[in-house]
């Protein structure tokens, strides 16, 4: 089966491999081989290789797998958890816009 080659901005790319990296330093400070963390995530070597890589093609079910054997599955939980910019644009669309109705005075 042929794979689509993915095309990321540089931003979002240079995220995609310092997750990578730091899932790779969190398996090595646990000293658990590649092999003891592809078992345990029932993910193959190959994959935990392409995670720890940055490579783009790879779930994020095995992103996931990779963080609860490591103990980091609550980190997962932060991601988007003060949306600041979502709130923002939340509340601007809860403000009035429109006037008051002028108050008719009777003479």
């Amino acid at each position: 089966m042929r794979t689509k080659n993915v095309t990321l901005l540089p931003k979002v790319q240079k995220a995609v491999s310092t997750l990578g990296e730091n899932l790779k330093l969190a398996r090595l400070r646990r000293r658990y081989s590649m092999e003891q963390v592809a078992e345990r995530a029932n993910i193959s070597r190959p994959t935990l290789q392409s995670i720890e890589e940055g490579h783009p093609q790879v779930s994020i079910g095995a992103i996931v797998k990779v963080l609860f054997v490591l103990g980091l599955e609550k980190d997962i939980l932060e991601v988007a958890l003060d949306d600041k910019l979502g709130r923002r644009l939340q509340d601007a669309n809860l403000m009035v816009k429109e006037r008051a109705p002028k108050n008719k005075t009777k003479v």
